[in-house]
C-alpha cells in the first residue's frame, strides 16, 4: 500500500520467467499489486513440479502467480498479452483497470533476441525483434496515457533497454536497433512529459551492469555472472523487510520507484550505478555466483553524454496531427 493508504499496482510485461519473473515476486514482497503478464500461461496441473525452474519454460504467468500468492502471501493476478498485437495490450490495460482501477507502474520487460551481424539475422527475425522491442513498448504507453491522465498524470515506466553508445552495436546491430530505438523513446517521452508540465511521471531505462544469472545467460562463465537474489543479510531499503531476497536488478528498480521524478525522468542507467550512486551501495561482491571470483562488467564505466550544446533550441516546431488538422 502507498503512504495514502491506497493500493500501487505495477504492470510487469515480460515476467513469466527469468529477471521479469524475480522482479514480479520482489515488487509484490515490496507493497505492490502486480499483474504478471506474457505470452505463456499453464495450467496447473500441467507443472510437474512447483515451483518450477525460474528460467525454463515450465515458469509460466501462471506459475509465478502462484508463487507469488502461495509462497510469498502477496497479491498478482495473471493475464496473458501478446505485444505484437494491439487488441492484446488494450485488452490487458482494459482488464487491469477494471480489476483495480490504476496503473502506478508499468515495468515493460518483454523482448525478443537474435544475436548476429546482419548477414545472419533473418528478415523474420529483424521484424519480430522491432514488433516485441520498440513496437511493442510504443504501443503499450500509447494505450496507459489515459489512464495515466486519468491519475492526475501520477505514474512511473520502466523500461528494460540500454545505454546508447556505439559499441552495442558491435555482432547484433539488428537487435541493437530496436533496444537503442526504446532508450531513444525514454529520453523522447521524457522531454514530452517535462515541456507538458508532467512533473509527477518518470520514464527510466535500466540495464544490467555485468550479467545476472537467467535463462539468456546459459552459455557465459559461472564466474562472470551474478547470482540472481539479494543476500538474506544485507538490505539497502530501510522501508524493505531485510530477510526478503531481491536481485540486483529488483533492488535497482526499487531505488528508481521510490527516486523524486525528477531524478529519474530520461535517466538510462546500470542497475550497478545506480544504487552505488543513489543507494550508497559500494560492496557488490556478495553478488558473485561464484564466491570470490569478479564478474567482467559487460557496461562501460563511462557513456557518451548526448547533449549537445543548443539542446534547448528548438527552432520552429511542427506538429503533423496539428498540420494535418488544418488542411483538413
Amino acid at each position: 500500500m502507498a503512504q495514502d493508504g491506497r493500493e500501487r499496482v505495477a504492470l510487469i510485461i515480460g515476467a513469466s520467467r527469468g529477471i521479469g519473473r524475480q522482479l514480479a515476486i520482489d515488487l509484490a514482497n515490496a507493497g505492490y499489486t502486480v499483474v504478471v503478464s506474457s505470452k505463456s500461461e499453464s495450467k496447473k496441473g500441467d507443472v510437474a513440479s512447483f515451483p518450477p525452474d525460474p528460467n525454463s519454460q515450465q515458469s509460466t504467468i501462471t506459475t509465478v502467480t502462484r508463487e507469488i500468492t502461495e509462497l510469498h502471501g502477496g497479491k498478482a493476478v495473471a493475464i496473458p498479452v501478446d505485444v505484437t498485437k494491439i487488441e492484446s495490450i488494450e485488452k490487458l490495460v482494459a482488464e487491469t483497470m477494471q480489476r483495480f482501477g490504476r496503473v502506478d507502474v508499468l515495468v515493460y520487460n518483454a523482448g525478443a533476441i537474435w544475436w548476429g551481424p546482419i548477414s545472419t539475422t533473418p528478415t523474420k527475425r529483424f521484424l519480430l525483434m522491432q514488433r516485441v522491442n520498440p513496437e511493442g513498448l510504443y504501443k503499450t504507453i500509447q494505450t496507459l496515457l489515459p489512464v495515466f491522465a486519468s491519475q492526475s498524470w501520477e505514474g512511473r515506466v520502466i523500461v528494460v533497454s540500454p545505454p546508447i553508445y556505439s559499441r552495442f552495436f558491435r555482432g547484433k546491430t539488428a537487435y541493437a536497433m530496436g533496444k537503442v530505438a526504446m532508450s531513444v523513446m525514454t529520453k523522447g517521452l521524457a522531454m514530452e512529459w517535462g515541456r507538458e508540465g508532467r512533473h509527477g511521471m518518470a520514464i527510466t531505462s535500466i540495464w544490467p551492469a555485468v550479467a545476472i544469472q537467467s535463462g539468456a545467460t546459459e552459455n557465459v562463465d559461472k564466474r562472470d555472472l551474478r547470482k540472481p537474489v539479494w543476500p538474506l543479510s544485507f538490505s539497502p531499503f530501510p522501508h524493505i523487510c531485510a530477510d526478503l531476497q531481491q536481485t540486483i536488478f529488483s533492488n535497482a528498480i526499487l531505488a528508481m520507484l521510490s527516486a523524486p521524478t525528477q531524478l529519474v525522468n530520461g535517466l538510462i542507467d546500470t542497475d550497478e550505478d545506480f544504487l552505488r550512486s543513489h543507494a550508497k551501495v559500494s560492496d557488490f561482491s556478495k553478488y558473485s555466483l561464484v564466491p570470490g571470483s569478479k564478474p567482467r562488467r559487460i557496461m562501460p564505466l563511462e557513456f557518451p553524454d548526448l547533449t549537445v550544446a543548443e539542446q534547448d533550441d528548438e527552432g520552429e516546431r511542427a506538429d503533423s496531427a496539428e498540420l494535418r488538422k488544418s488542411k483538413i
